[in-house]
């Protein structure tokens, strides 16, 4: 009796082991995406400072008060608008005057060089001296001198009479104005009135590392290299510009090589002083396979990632990643575009499992969170 008992026991354990080593392990609910084909710039990256393509200090070159400010601050302006008016009533009476002095030499000129005409006639006749007439000479050369004279000062006179009116010396925008109507200005003061900066075009000066150096020179060479300025998030792009200086020394402290780029900057999204990350294009990756960062996974032999065959079976690949951009892992060995990738989910896999594609939503219902 305990034998037929001891068989049954046996021959029910082993049916039941039997049946839960053929019973398949359930699929592993993952995420998935297609690996795609693009062309991938490659970057050069660097942090940069924002420049003006021209900034004047405007100041006064006569002294005088301030008797009208013609500009807003913050107003853009063309080269040659006026700015500031400085009191033109002293200006334009030593105007007159120099005007007056210059008369008053012609006219004496005249009579002089008048005498010295008929102090010639009478000279061969002897009714007039050599000494009177040399004399004579001489004088109509003082006052043709002083005439020329009188013409300076006139000239010099009409210059601080046009520099009474402050001009802008550039197209640009004016900053903060630094004094008010009614304000006595001197040039040995050299203060500054209004400080007018060029937006457009502008620079950006940034580094970038010296060890690829070789990449920029050479690349430039062929044709000036495309630079894209982002915000301080590295994801807004601000503007495209070109490439315009690569400095003629590497800084040996830092290791980095100074660069400049030029901007159009027609909508004003650059502005002087603000800080942007910098990527020149050196070079651009034809038709790479580039898949969301998330799904390369690291190991103790380096990325890999989870390529889903038609049946659903996960297989592990090594893969090379040259960059990764903008949320996306360009990857260059290891699979092809139009590959079935495992997005999230893939800590749940081994070699040969199977899985279940699903979507996001269902995967956190089933609590196994994105990674």
């Amino acid at each position: 009796m305990l034998v037929v008992v001891g068989v049954g026991f046996w021959y029910f354990g082993a049916r039941a082991r039997h049946e839960t080593t053929a019973r398949p392990s359930p699929a592993v609910p993952v995420t998935a995406t297609t690996a795609d084909a693009q062309d991938v710039p490659v970057y050069v990256e660097g942090l940069g400072t924002i420049q003006a393509f021209n900034m004047v200090a405007v100041k006064t070159r006569i002294d005088g008060q301030i008797t009208d400010v013609m500009f807003k601050e913050g107003q853009e302006v063309k080269a040659g608008d006026p700015l500031f008016q400085i009191d033109q009533r002293p200006l334009k009476t030593a105007l007159e005057q120099a005007q007056a002095n210059k008369e008053k030499d012609e006219a004496q000129l005249k009579s002089a060089q008048l005498d010295l005409d008929r102090y010639a006639k009478l000279l061969p006749s002897g009714f007039q001296t050599r000494q009177q007439y040399d004399q004579q000479k001489g004088t109509v050369g003082q006052l043709q001198a002083a005439t020329k004279a009188d013409q300076a000062q006139i000239e010099n006179a009409q210059i601080n009479l046009d520099y009474s009116t402050i001009r802008a010396p550039i197209d640009g925008r004016t900053g903060q104005r630094m004094v008010d109507i009614g304000n006595y200005v001197q040039t040995t003061q050299n203060a500054t009135l209004v400080t007018v900066t060029q937006l457009k075009p502008i620079f950006v000066s940034f580094t970038a590392p010296a060890a690829r150096l070789d990449d920029i020179r050479s690349n430039q060479a062929q044709a000036p290299l495309k630079v894209l300025a982002y915000a301080m998030d590295n994801k807004t792009e601000l503007a495209q510009g070109e490439l315009t200086l690569v400095d003629n020394q590497v800084d040996q402290a830092t290791g980095t090589i100074r660069l400049k780029a030029q901007f159009a900057n027609d909508d004003e999204r650059l502005w002087p002083g603000e800080f942007v990350a910098v990527r020149i294009v050196v070079s651009m990756r034809k038709n790479v396979a580039t898949v969301p960062a998330e799904a390369v996974m690291q190991g103790p032999n380096g990325a890999y990632v989870y390529v889903l065959d038609q049946d659903g079976t996960a297989h592990r690949h090594d893969v090379e990643v040259a960059a990764n951009q903008d949320g996306r892992a360009v990857v260059t060995k290891g699979i092809e575009a139009g590959d079935q990738i495992v997005l999230n989910g893939q800590y749940r896999l081994t070699e040969g499992a199977k899985a279940k594609v699903v979507d996001a939503r269902q995967q956190a219902d089933l609590g196994r969170p994105a990674q």
